[in-house]
Protein backbone atom coordinates (compact mmCIF):
# COMPACT_ATOMS: atom_id res chain seq x y z
CA UNK A 1 0.00 0.00 0.00
CA UNK A 2 1.43 3.57 -0.96
CA UNK A 3 1.25 6.13 2.03
CA UNK A 4 1.43 9.42 2.28
CA UNK A 5 3.61 9.91 5.31
CA UNK A 6 3.21 12.98 7.84
CA UNK A 7 4.13 15.74 5.01
CA UNK A 8 2.73 16.78 1.84
CA UNK A 9 3.96 20.40 1.73
CA UNK A 10 5.72 22.78 -1.39
CA UNK A 11 8.66 21.97 -0.07
CA UNK A 12 8.07 17.98 -0.02
CA UNK A 13 5.70 17.51 -2.81
CA UNK A 14 8.41 17.05 -6.06
CA UNK A 15 10.24 14.36 -3.50
CA UNK A 16 6.60 12.27 -2.45
CA UNK A 17 5.26 12.77 -5.54
CA UNK A 18 7.99 11.19 -7.70
CA UNK A 19 8.24 8.15 -4.64
CA UNK A 20 4.27 7.43 -5.45
CA UNK A 21 4.45 7.28 -9.17
CA UNK A 22 7.35 4.89 -8.57
CA UNK A 23 4.76 3.03 -6.52
CA UNK A 24 2.06 3.46 -8.91
CA UNK A 25 4.48 2.05 -11.88
CA UNK A 26 5.00 -0.97 -9.63
CA UNK A 27 1.26 -1.48 -9.59
CA UNK A 28 0.15 0.11 -6.64
CA UNK A 29 -3.88 1.03 -6.47
CA UNK A 30 -4.15 2.23 -2.64
CA UNK A 31 -3.25 5.14 -0.97
CA UNK A 32 -3.43 5.31 2.98
CA UNK A 33 -3.35 9.09 4.51
CA UNK A 34 -3.66 8.32 7.79
CA UNK A 35 -0.46 9.77 8.63
CA UNK A 36 -0.82 12.79 6.57
CA UNK A 37 -0.52 15.55 9.40
CA UNK A 38 0.90 18.79 7.57
CA UNK A 39 -0.36 19.60 3.93
CA UNK A 40 -0.85 22.07 1.93
CA UNK A 41 -2.38 22.63 -1.53
CA UNK A 42 0.49 21.16 -3.19
CA UNK A 43 -0.98 17.72 -1.33
CA UNK A 44 -3.97 18.19 -3.84
CA UNK A 45 -1.58 18.08 -7.08
CA UNK A 46 0.17 15.08 -5.61
CA UNK A 47 -3.00 13.27 -5.24
CA UNK A 48 -4.12 14.00 -8.23
CA UNK A 49 -1.34 13.33 -10.42
CA UNK A 50 -1.01 9.83 -8.55
CA UNK A 51 -4.60 9.09 -9.82
CA UNK A 52 -4.25 10.11 -12.94
CA UNK A 53 -1.11 7.69 -13.01
CA UNK A 54 -3.09 4.85 -12.06
CA UNK A 55 -6.04 5.76 -13.90
CA UNK A 56 -3.62 5.60 -17.02
CA UNK A 57 -2.70 2.03 -16.06
CA UNK A 58 -6.81 0.94 -16.31
CA UNK A 59 -7.19 1.12 -12.72
CA UNK A 60 -8.13 4.17 -10.02
CA UNK A 61 -6.81 5.00 -6.74
CA UNK A 62 -8.01 4.21 -3.80
CA UNK A 63 -7.96 6.53 -1.07
CA UNK A 64 -8.14 5.57 2.18
CA UNK A 65 -7.97 7.48 5.78
CA UNK A 66 -7.77 11.01 4.04
CA UNK A 67 -7.76 13.79 7.00
CA UNK A 68 -11.16 15.71 6.94
CA UNK A 69 -9.64 18.93 6.79
CA UNK A 70 -8.03 17.76 3.75
CA UNK A 71 -10.97 16.57 1.99
CA UNK A 72 -12.54 19.83 2.86
CA UNK A 73 -9.39 21.50 1.33
CA UNK A 74 -10.26 19.27 -2.21
CA UNK A 75 -14.27 20.35 -1.89
CA UNK A 76 -13.05 24.72 -1.49
CA UNK A 77 -11.18 24.12 -4.70
CA UNK A 78 -13.67 22.04 -6.78
CA UNK A 79 -10.85 19.35 -7.07
CA UNK A 80 -12.63 16.57 -4.59
CA UNK A 81 -13.40 14.02 -7.57
CA UNK A 82 -10.46 14.63 -9.29
CA UNK A 83 -8.27 14.20 -6.00
CA UNK A 84 -10.34 11.23 -4.53
CA UNK A 85 -12.35 10.05 -7.51
CA UNK A 86 -15.73 8.08 -6.12
CA UNK A 87 -13.81 6.78 -2.91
Amino acid sequence: MLETGAEITHETARKVLKAGLKRIAEGETQLDCLALVRFDSSALAVLMAWRRATLARGRDLKVLRAPPALASLARAYGVDTLAFGEN
